[in-house]
């Protein structure tokens, strides 16, 4: 294992792990070598709060599919311990968890180390005083404990780690909208009840060997409430500032190649779709922080990385978290307000990087790409003991893409898929009403599909769908038990990220609704060819016939098309095929 002055500096910053032996770690006790089990997690939840009984509260807020509880760790010094007090004084609250991949699992040895030493006042002195810390120091449990040598090959240490997905194949970091994951639906509750100011996931990038030991995303920064990302970007540019001080050298953008295993295709910064935690949290105007320390460093040196991160976050949380919360509820405010006038607002439902190019200094190392006489593709061999500076492309300017308008009132949800639909709303602490009586026939706007694209094999459990179409004005029949959901509520953008039919991160798009694009009811042909003929009857529709005959080959010498072309024209078509079953309204309810 390579040990870099960097690392053996850790052991001398680090007090002597006798100072509180209760609370040491197996990672500290191995010389961070090591990482513990799930076990360990649980004595030090309750070793802490033993500790320190005015300062900690460790509390169980969900179960895995394999039964381990879910522990997170609420600290301060302000006696706001539970969700209920950090509202009423006003506090920020800093959410920082580890081990959403488990085998990356840096975040859980630094987090404890980096609480004791808070609580203890070695570091970041007096900022438990002005925030509340909720630690989760491992998300993926049942994923943690699936514990091997040969877990991560591209990753120095521990010497033994977790899993990357849950027991049940979920990969949570993929999983913040669809929430199918009873860990994401606990961790969600959890983010509804404390309404954390920042959320931090803390991960272990994979990649190539180069010498930047970690990245510094967040948002909102370049999506979002505009005026929240001025905040955001400051958060970042902060947490940056004090790592490089720490001595790393860190990025804003993820250090992963334009093209894999290509160092001179530099690096394009992406907006991250709302499955991602950092896509996530900016829908609801909060702050999300993804932390990549890089994972060819060794393990001792991640996890100083890492607790530096957590220092800076503390700092920066204490000196600008009270007027940062500020900020976040004026943007519920102007979401709200925004979402109450007409037209309604422009949202973008996806996002872009430019062409804009620059090129960049960027420490890596001496390297070769050869043919390979296994592989038959290029082959990069790395010589990490000759630093080279690289001058490579950067592109990271990110703009809006595919951009709508918010509905003038909100969201209908037919009666029928209202219990589906619900039960994700209030997973995400969005706001909605139940008709108790039936409006009957409403003026809409209906998405209908004219194009339908199902993936070829699931992607996390689901057959992902995508559409094409338009909204257009329609009365529908909307009966007792349907669902209004309002866009004039502080999630507004996440409302219309899981409404929006065209969204990659929609519910449509997971296949909650793929049963409305499957045709039901068919015509025999023998039927179809007598309807033909009885339509063609009427000039209009023979002349239509025709022109589609001379003009789509396709059609022409398709025997299916043709008659379709008769069929959706008969009584007996389903109008409700391709119909998207959740509407837009300008009514509110």
């Amino acid at each position: 294992m390579i040990r870099t002055a960097l690392s053996l500096a850790l052991l001398a910053v680090v007090p002597a792990v006798h100072a509180v032996p209760d609370l040491a770690t197996v990672s500290e006790r191995s010389g961070f070598q090591a990482t513990g089990r799930y076990d360990e997690v649980i004595r030090l939840c309750a070793d802490f709060q033993k500790a320190y009984p005015k300062a900690v509260r460790c509390f169980e807020f969900g179960r895995t599919p394999e039964g381990r509880p879910m522990l997170a760790l609420a600290v301060s010094k302000s006696g706001a311990l539970t969700a209920d007090a950090a509202k009423k004084k006003n506090i920020p609250v800093l959410l920082v968890q580890g081990g959403i991949h488990a085998g990356e699992i840096d975040g859980k040895d630094a987090g404890f180390l980096a609480l004791r030493h808070a609580l203890d006042g070695k570091i970041a002195q007096g900022t438990l005083d002005k925030q509340v810390l909720l630690f989760v120091p491992v998300f993926n449990v049942d994923g943690h404990e699936r514990f091997g040598k040969n877990n991560r090959p591209n990753q120095r240490g521990p010497v033994e780690m977790g899993w990357r997905v849950t027991a049940q194949n979920y990969n949570l970091n993929r999983d913040y909208v669809k929430a199918d994951a009873p860990e994401m639906q606990a961790m969600l509750a959890l983010v509804n009840a404390w309404d954390p100011l920042a959320y931090v996931d803390l991960h272990v990038t994979d990649g190539a060997k180069f010498e930047p030991d970690v990245s510094i995303q967040v948002e909102p920064v370049h999506a979002g409430d505009e005026a929240l990302r001025v905040a955001g970007t400051a958060l970042r540019d902060n947490v940056i500032a004090d790592l490089r001080q720490q001595g790393s050298d860190p990025k804003h953008f993820y250090i992963s190649f334009a093209k894999t295993d290509e160092p001179q295709s530099g690096f394009v910064d992406e907006m991250s779709g709302a499955r991602y935690s950092t896509g996530y949290f900016h829908l609801r105007n909060r702050f999300g922080m993804l932390v990549e320390t890089h994972s060819w460093k060794d393990y001792p040196t991640r996890v100083k990385i890492t607790y530096n991160t957590i220092v800076s976050l503390l700092n920066q949380v204490a000196q600008h978290g009270g007027e940062w919360r500020k900020a976040a509820l004026a943007a519920d405010a102007r979401t709200v307000a925004m979402a109450g006038q007409a037209p309604g607002f422009d949202f973008p439902l996806s996002y872009k990087t430019t062409d804009k190019t620059q090129t960049i200094d960027f420490r890596g190392y001496e390297y070769k790409r050869v043919p390979s006489d296994v592989s038959g593709g290029i082959w990069t061999q790395y010589d990490e003991t000759k630093p080279q500076l690289w001058k490579v492309p950067l592109r990271d300017e990110i703009v809006p893409d595919f951009v709508i308008k918010a509905p003038a009132a909100g969201y209908l949800v037919p009666a029928a898929q209202a219990a589906a639909v619900g039960a994700k709303l209030k997973q995400h602490g969005v706001a909605f009403k139940v008709l108790s009586t039936a409006p009957g026939k409403v003026d809409v706007e209906a998405f209908r599909a004219t194009k339908t694209k199902l993936t070829p094999q699931s992607f996390e459990g689901h057959q992902m769908l995508a559409v094409e179409g338009s909204w257009n004005a329609e009365a529908r029949e909307v009966g007792a038990g349907s669902l209004f959901v309002p866009i004039a509520q502080p999630k507004a953008r996440l409302v219309m990220t899981m409404l929006e039919p065209q969204g990659a991160d929609s519910l449509l798009a997971w296949g909650m609704f793929n049963t409305a694009f499957e045709r039901k009811e068919y015509m025999e042909e023998y039927v179809a060819e007598e309807v033909a003929r009885e339509q063609l009857k009427d000039p209009a529709v023979a002349a239509d016939f025709k022109e589609r005959l001379d003009n789509d080959a396709e059609f022409a010498k398709s025997t299916h098309k043709r008659l379709e072309f008769f069929a959706k024209r008969h009584p007996s078509w389903d109008e409700r095929f391709n119909l998207y079953p959740v509407y837009r309204t300008d009514r509110k309810f």
